[in-house]
């Protein structure tokens, strides 16, 4: 972020005390508090139901989370001189959740069970005609994208040392895929759009550590661009992998962490189910393989073949996982 972007504050009815500069974002200390000017490459008509999101989210009691500021002519995205677009949002002073602080974790996932709670918004949805997102659609592409890359890859000519330790392990992780989605057809009527629609449960989208604030006041949660309409166990399964990762899949972790969601929201037996096949699906190795398709072929980084050998070492902690605490 250049520094022109810091003239796009102009645009706004804020008097600035000082400015920061922070991880792809400019801060700006005011008399009113912080706000935080980031660059946006969205649709306008998404920034408009997200404004509409939070100040409902926060009329429904859950006032820990940021709010989007319109500028001097009243719009929402205000641009520097190279007419590059920026939104500016409220900001809390605080640290990134812990993870491998045990309570405060806890403390995290019954602030994400009462900000679902307050995502419930049926008349947003009706009035915006909110499309939903279908966990076995979404998975559905994914696996049509996994067998393009399978093929590519075994009918590639020379191939290199990732390739082919790739291509070694596809199988592997390609068949979980393909068995999750078919299980998943058992219970379509459960998850299709229809009953998403129906349960006008929006999730946060990217609910994990860096976008989860320790301050004074306890837990703010911040960045709700990739909101979606979808069952909130798609942030609960974010949230808990992220931290199961990097704690060996500990089943009393995971245990503790889904009682304390479940003193502000209750997971239905639906829940559970849609829980256990977010978790069975090899998610992370679509995504390395995503990444190693769409992001030239040519050059390979390091980290990629690290990822894969990490994901295949936690295969059996993950397993033990799914057998012990979500069957």
């Amino acid at each position: 972020m250049n520094d022109r972007a810091v003239s796009v504050f102009e645009n706004y009815e804020i008097e600035i005390l000082r400015t920061l500069k922070g991880r792809g974002a400019l801060l700006c200390e005011t008399q009113e508090g912080w706000f935080i000017l980031k660059e946006y490459t969205g649709p306008l008509a998404r920034l408009e139901i997200q404004e509409k999101l939070l100040a409902a989210v926060k009329d429904n009691g859950f006032s820990q989370l940021e709010q989007l500021i319109r500028n001097k002519e009243g719009g929402l995205i205000s641009y520097d001189q190279d007419r590059v677009p920026y939104i500016l949002k409220t900001y809390y002073e605080g640290r990134e959740c812990n993870l491998k602080d045990v309570r405060e974790c806890q403390s995290a996932a019954r602030t994400l069970g009462r900000l679902h709670n307050a995502m419930h918004l049926p008349e947003l949805v009706q009035e915006y005609d909110v499309p939903a997102l279908c966990m076995e659609n979404e998975y559905v592409k994914h696996n049509r994208e996994l067998k393009k890359v399978r093929r590519y890859l075994r009918e590639k000519g020379q191939k290199t040392e990732f390739e082919i330790y790739l291509l070694h392990h596809y199988d592997f992780f390609y068949e979980k895929a393909l068995s999750a989605v078919e299980e998943l057809q058992g219970y379509a009527d459960a998850f299709d759009e229809a009953a998403i629609k129906k349960n006008s449960n929006f999730c946060h989208g990217d609910f994990q550590h860096h976008n989860i604030l320790y301050t004074p006041d306890g837990f703010t949660v911040i960045n709700f661009e990739k909101y979606l309409l979808d069952n909130p166990i798609r942030d609960l399964y974010l949230f808990l992998r992220k931290l199961l990762e990097k704690n060996a899949w500990s089943v009393s972790l995971g245990l503790n962490i889904l009682t304390a969601y479940e003193t502000q929201r209750t997971l239905s037996e639906a829940d559970r189910i849609q829980l256990y096949y977010r978790f069975a699906y090899p998610e992370k190795f679509w995504k390395i393989v995503n990444f190693y398709y769409n992001n030239g072929k040519a050059w390979i980084p390091g980290r990629n073949r690290e990822k894969l050998e990490n994901l295949l070492r936690q295969e059996t902690e993950k397993k033990a996982f799914l057998d012990n605490a979500l069957k």
